[in-house]
C-alpha cells in the first residue's frame, strides 16, 4: 500500500460509511494527488498540502447535513436495544433454572442466576461500545435510522464510545438523558462530555 493509499484511508476511515459521496471523495481524493505528482511534486509536499486526514475529512463533511437524532426514535431505538437484552436473559436464566432443577442443584440456582446477570449486563455494555465504535450504531440505532457520530460529523472513537455507556455503569442514566431534553443539539449529558451526538441518518443512504 501506498503513502497516498494510508493517506486516503485514513481520511475515509474518519466518515461515517453511510455518508454520501463516500466513493467519490476517495476518487477526488486519488486525482489530486495524481495530478500534483505528475506536476513534478513529491509525493511529501503533496500530502502536506492536503494537510491532516481528520481537518480534511471534518471540511468534507461540513456539507452533510447532521439533523439532531427525533426524541420518540430515540427513546424507541434504547427500548429495542433493552428488549433484546432482557429477552437473552431470560433465555439464560431460564436455561439456568432448568439444569440446575434437572441436576438437583437447586441451591444453585440464586448463585448461577445472579452470574449471568452480571455477565449479560456486562456483555450489553460491551456491545453497546463496540457498536458504536465499530459501526455507529446498535441494532435498535439501526432500525430507527439513527447514528452516532461526533460532534462534527465524522466517526467516534473507542474512548469516545465509552464514555457515552457511562451513565449506565454509575446509575444516572435518568439524569444524563435530561440534558436532551434542554440542549441544542439534543445532545445527553455525557454525550457533550464525550463530544458526540446521535443524528437522524434517514437522509443517508
Amino acid at each position: 500500500m501506498t503513502m497516498a493509499d494510508d493517506y486516503i484511508n485514513s481520511v475515509l476511515d474518519r466518515m461515517p460509511l453511510a455518508v454520501p459521496r463516500l466513493t467519490q471523495i476517495g476518487t477526488e481524493l486519488r486525482g489530486h494527488i495524481a495530478e500534483r505528482l505528475a506536476a513534478g511534486h513529491p509525493m511529501d509536499d503533496v500530502l502536506r498540502q492536503l494537510g491532516d486526514p481528520a481537518a480534511l475529512a471534518d471540511s468534507y463533511l461540513a456539507e452533510v447535513p447532521l439533523t439532531p437524532a427525533p426524541h420518540g426514535r430515540r427513546l424507541a431505538a434504547k427500548v429495542v436495544d433493552v428488549l433484546i437484552f432482557f429477552g437473552l436473559l431470560a433465555v439464560v436464566v431460564g436455561s439456568v433454572f432448568v439444569l440446575a432443577r434437572l441436576l438437583d442443584l437447586e441451591e444453585a440456582i440464586g448463585l448461577g442466576a445472579a452470574t449471568a446477570i452480571i455477565l449479560l449486563s456486562l456483555g450489553y455494555a460491551v456491545y453497546s461500545v463496540v457498536a458504536e465504535w465499530k459501526y455507529g450504531r446498535t441494532i435498535g440505532k439501526h432500525l430507527f435510522r439513527l447514528r452516532v457520530v461526533r460532534e462534527t460529523g465524522t466517526r467516534i472513537g473507542l474512548g469516545q464510545s465509552i464514555v457515552r455507556q457511562l451513565p449506565a455503569v454509575f446509575q444516572v442514566f435518568w439524569i444524563d438523558a435530561l440534558f436532551a431534553l434542554f440542549t441544542d443539539r439534543r445532545q445527553r449529558a455525557f454525550e457533550l462530555l464525550s463530544k458526540t451526538r446521535l443524528i437522524d441518518a434517514t437522509l443517508l443512504p
